[in-house]
């Protein structure tokens, strides 16, 4: 197939190297073609070549780029999804798929344009491994390949055609989802990342606070955070049942997920995962400590294009989510507002039946 990837970043340098290995012809759309090589690696934590392939071109021209394109990954962040969905929008043509890696953040709303025009759009419940770049343009190191990939598409009918291509250009398994919004209300990230940043900050008051260090992001995760976590994942849990009218049997728990639900359990396993280890809380130091990054995508995209879907989706079918709402209001008044945020009355979904229309289709 003639695949676009969309971001050259961790996931896109690794679905690239994929699709290239499996005999796809893969053009890289990025802004800075000219530091991308033609031969692109994965690599495992021991700097072993895993996977290899070959570009057939690097570009930051849309009408290259996308024209001629069959198969169309975004891996862009979901602040990023609206501008990539109208950069693309004139070149594309009926019957091209757009894949949204992974497929929550609301990014499937600002494709609404494109399935009107005849495009397919799809996304993975979660992304194939955790993957950290090794060198810009050439090599992505991955760990902890996920043993079963999840799709859903709209319009619903070709879920099972993209499920198979992401089989075969990925070389894994690979399963259909009944309905997008298994997608949609994914609690990983919009949970996992703002449970933790409300419990390491609860106490921060902009210019006033300064922390002299701060745990590590995974691997020093407290019960505290673990016991807030369980609460908002009872209530998405709680969201899905409310949503009758959709199969959201694959929207699972955290607890289920990480194979744990003691507290205690929990704590211990996020610390343990070896992909997880090392990384920082995201933090700027200024001249008298460390303060919260707020302009971090763990606030940008977790809380502004995670939380906040998940919570409209709830005003919109009138669900109660009270300690997802005290995670939102505790970020309100840090939230920096040169960054957007989800909004559905952007695209035009307005009340439960719109919503229900463009999720059934």
């Amino acid at each position: 197939m003639k695949v676009t990837v969309y971001g050259g970043g961790n996931i896109g340098t690794k679905l690239a190297t994929h699709f290239a290995e499996t005999g796809n012809e893969v053009t890289m759309f990025i802004s800075k073609p000219h530091k991308f090589r033609e031969h692109l690696t994965v690599v495992d934590q021991d700097g072993n070549i895993i996977h290899a392939g070959n570009l057939d071109l690097a570009t930051n021209d849309a009408k290259k780029a996308f024209e001629s394109a069959e198969l169309i990954l975004v891996t862009v962040p979901a602040f990023a999804m609206e501008k990539a969905a109208k950069m693309m929008l004139p070149f594309l043509k009926p019957g091209v798929m757009i894949g949204i890696i992974p497929g929550n953040g609301g990014g499937e709303a600002a494709f609404k344009p494109a399935i009107k025009k005849g495009a397919i759009v799809f996304g993975l419940q979660r992304v194939p491994s955790v993957a950290r770049l090794v060198e810009y343009g050439k090599s992505v190191c991955a760990t902890g390949y996920r043993k079963t990939l999840y799709v859903a598409a709209l319009p619903k009918k070709y879920t099972q055609q993209c499920c198979r291509i992401i089989a075969d250009g990925l070389q894994m398994k690979c399963e259909q989802l009944p309905d997008y919004l298994n997608l949609t209300l994914t609690p990983s990230n919009p949970i996992l990342h703002t449970t933790r940043l409300k419990t390491l900050f609860k106490d921060y008051i902009p210019g006033k606070t300064f922390y002299d260090s701060v745990p590590l992001f995974y691997e020093e995760w407290s019960d505290e955070t673990t016991e807030l976590l369980f609460k908002c994942d009872a209530e998405v849990q709680n969201l899905c049942h409310h949503l009758n009218d959709f199969d959201l049997s694959e929207v699972k728990s955290l607890k289920k997920h990480y194979e744990n639900n003691t507290v205690k359990g929990f704590t211990n396993k996020i610390r343990s995962i070896e992909g997880f280890k090392g990384l920082p809380t995201p933090t700027v130091r200024v001249e008298r400590g460390l303060i919260p990054d707020l302009s971090s995508r763990y606030f940008t995209a977790d809380f502004n294009f995670g939380l906040f879907v998940i919570m409209q989706v709830a005003n919109l079918v009138g669900c109660d989510m009270p300690n997802c709402q005290s995670l939102l209001d505790w970020y309100e008044p840090l939230r920096n507002r040169q960054y957007s945020e989800f909004d559905y009355r952007h695209y035009g979904i307005n009340s439960k039946e719109d919503f229900e229309n463009f999720y059934k289709q």
